[in-house]
């Protein structure tokens, strides 16, 4: 992501752990290898007048749905979208063969008219869909409807599964989560390996103003999840995590699983029911609840230590009541990581 830093603690205390080492002179950003103003995107993808209605219209007319593609420079997640996803040869044929793409950035003052005819520019346009992350990957149909978000970087796996369910012409109202779970691998019977890190069962999450002094992470996994594994192996094991995660009532929850419990509304259901209810289709998902029980912020992509990290210090210090925008968040953090000659590693 754009000139991104991270800051954790109160008062200048940092919680880097080993995404960040300390340099003379003045801090710096590592891109994960990326160059900052690297943004090299492929040469298929359209080059719009970015008028969005027009744009559907061109892409229902050849058979085709249109996949709104936001970035920023220097982004290390874009990177691997290109790289890794746009730069297989299956995957690109087959994003052409039913998308045509638009890129849209973040920080771009380009005019956008969007498909309800409202112009603006695409840093407006993407602060009124509130994007968050790069890449944000919005599939539309042929109306111009929204009838798939991802929220961060899939890997190619995952990536196809979307390409496939966004360019479904079906009406039978099937979610992304149960087509995943139709046509990829779910085990509803195996069980995760519970971590000391998290709140044991019974869970009974309830909040009211009274009782819960601190907000609520749950994670959400499922067996056999590569990712969820990374998470435990590598960004969970660092010792500044489990400082980290005591600033929370924190509980690890299997997607698939009939564990019943207490949600943070007061109302009963099973870990699947909840997962459910909340559109969970990702693995592994943190989702962040306020002290009243409200969903505040979610994660629901793929990242490294640096962005698990930014997000949960976003939470636990309270700084979305006062900055809505996540990335804005990290770059005063970077702002202040960089007078202090703090180095950075977004991909560690």
């Amino acid at each position: 992501m754009r000139k991104l830093a991270l800051g954790f603690g109160l008062l200048g205390a940092l919680w880097l752990g080993n995404a960040v080492a300390a340099a003379s002179g003045d801090g710096a950003v590592l891109q994960g290898g990326v160059n900052p103003g690297y943004h090299d995107k492929p040469e298929w993808f359209k080059n719009s007048f970015m008028d969005l209605a027009e744009d559907v219209a061109e892409a229902h007319a050849a058979g085709k749905r249109v996949l709104l593609y936001f970035y920023q420079d220097g982004c290390p997640y874009c990177k691997k979208l290109l790289d890794d996803n746009f730069g297989n040869p299956a995957i690109a044929a087959k994003t052409q063969r039913l998308y045509d793409v638009i890129a849209i950035n973040l920080w771009g003052d380009r005019e956008v008219t969007s498909v309800d005819g409202a112009t603006l520019s695409e840093k407006a346009f993407a602060e009124q869909l509130k994007v968050m992350y790069t890449p944000t990957l919005l599939f539309l149909d042929e109306t111009g409807k929204p009838v798939l978000r991802l929220n961060g970087y899939y890997a190619p796996e995952r990536f196809e599964l979307a390409l496939d369910y966004a360019a479904r012409r079906e009406k039978d109202g099937l979610s992304f989560r149960d087509y995943v779970a139709r046509v990829g691998v779910s085990n509803t019977a195996a069980v995760l390996q519970a971590s000391p890190l998290f709140l044991q069962p019974p869970h009974v999450l309830a909040r009211n103003r009274m009782a819960a002094q601190r907000p609520l992470l749950v994670l959400f996994e499922q067996a056999g999840c590569a990712d969820c594994a990374e998470l435990h192996r590598d960004i969970l094991a660092r010792p500044e995590m489990k400082e980290l995660l005591q600033r929370f009532d924190a509980v690890q929850l299997d997607m698939w699983s009939d564990v019943k419990l207490v949600k943070p509304d007061g109302r009963r259901a099973t870990a699947a029911e909840w997962a459910r209810q909340l559109n969970i289709h990702y693995t592994p998902s943190l989702v962040f609840f306020d002290e009243q029980g409200r969903e505040v912020f979610r994660t629901e992509a793929y990242l490294r230590t640096f962005h698990v990290q930014s997000v949960m210090e976003y939470i636990a210090s309270g700084a979305y009541r006062r900055q809505p925008n996540l990335q804005r968040y990290i770059q005063e953090r970077a702002d202040l990581l960089r007078e202090q000659g703090v180095v950075v590693d977004l991909m560690d």
